[in-house]
């Protein structure tokens, strides 16, 4: 499955309710059918939209790309952010170029190194070209 950025829950229903109406009552088909259906309209009448757009596009973008929240020319920068106190867990940084994760511990955030994919794949270059 794809993302599609023109996802419209509208559309969705409708295509649901088709095919509800090609399978028999009591067969699992239907019932799954409705099942999504019903999940759909959760969303829609919870209004969720949103949080179910970013979950979807997680679920199905393949690029591998990392947002990167914020920058910074060294450690201490980012230590000084993350003890301004607006730091957010699992929010990616990058310090001199590197990628780092910011994690919620108990009473305190820290960073952890998680190399971001152009870090990865720069790795996997050098490698091959040894």
């Amino acid at each position: 499955m794809t993302y599609d950025p023109d996802f419209d829950l509208k559309d969705m229903l409708g295509v649901l309710n088709s095919l509800i109406e090609n399978y028999a009552e009591g067969t699992k088909e239907r019932d799954v059918a409705k099942l999504a259906q019903i999940a759909l309209l959760y969303i829609r009448d919870n209004e969720k939209e949103a949080d179910f757009a970013r979950y979807y596009k997680g679920c199905t973008e393949t690029s591998f790309k990392i947002e990167v929240a914020h920058e910074f020319a060294t450690r201490e920068e980012a230590e000084e952010w993350l003890a301004s106190g607006k730091a957010q867990h699992a929010e990616h940084v990058k310090i001199a170029g590197r990628g780092f994760l910011v994690v919620q511990l108990p009473g305190r955030m820290t960073l952890i190194d998680r190399p971001l994919p152009e870090e990865l794949m720069a790795e996997e270059w050098k490698k091959d070209s040894e």
